[in-house]
């Protein structure tokens, strides 16, 4: 690696430039709303494992069910069998109803509109901003700080 200026290693790809005329307020705006999406993707993400945790308890519950009833105890099995396994965890809904409702409204609607500012703001481009920010914080010229991978032949 070399301070060649016509490396292109030495700059970013063309989708992690700003288009002209986009300002420093408008990279920064759109970055915070990309931002914001990441955490709803790490929500959504931990949506997914309350999901399934719930589920596997549900089936750990039959476990313990049958286990009291082999045990002698069938009344305290029949009467937590009847109100426990199975039962919706919010009104009327399993946690894959919960999922859907979420990944059709909130997720995709924000998803939607995290798009839409980058495709009006930034001509779809992404990462924008942490683009400049890797620009302005790597050491230019050396080696494992490129801008970005070898141009395949």
């Amino acid at each position: 690696m070399t301070d060649d200026p016509d490396d292109p290693r030495e700059h970013p790809a063309p989708e992690h430039c700003r288009p002209d005329g986009v300002t420093d307020a408008e990279v920064a705006a759109v970055g915070k709303l990309s931002e914001a999406l990441e955490t709803v993707e790490r929500a959504r993400g931990h949506l997914y494992d309350f999901h399934q945790l719930i589920g596997h308890a549900d089936l750990q519950l039959g476990e313990a069910v049958d286990a009291l009833r082999s045990a002698g105890r069938a009344d305290l099995a029949a009467t937590i069998d009847t109100d426990l396994v199975g039962r919706n965890v919010v009104p009327g809904r399993w946690t894959f109803q919960v999922v859907e409702e979420f990944d059709d409204g909130y997720w995709s609607a924000f998803r939607r509109w995290e798009r839409t500012a980058r495709d009006t703001v930034l001509g779809g481009r992404r990462h924008v901003y942490e683009a400049e920010m890797k620009e302005a914080r790597r050491t230019h010229g050396r080696p494992g700080h490129e801008s970005r991978p070898a141009e395949e032949d």
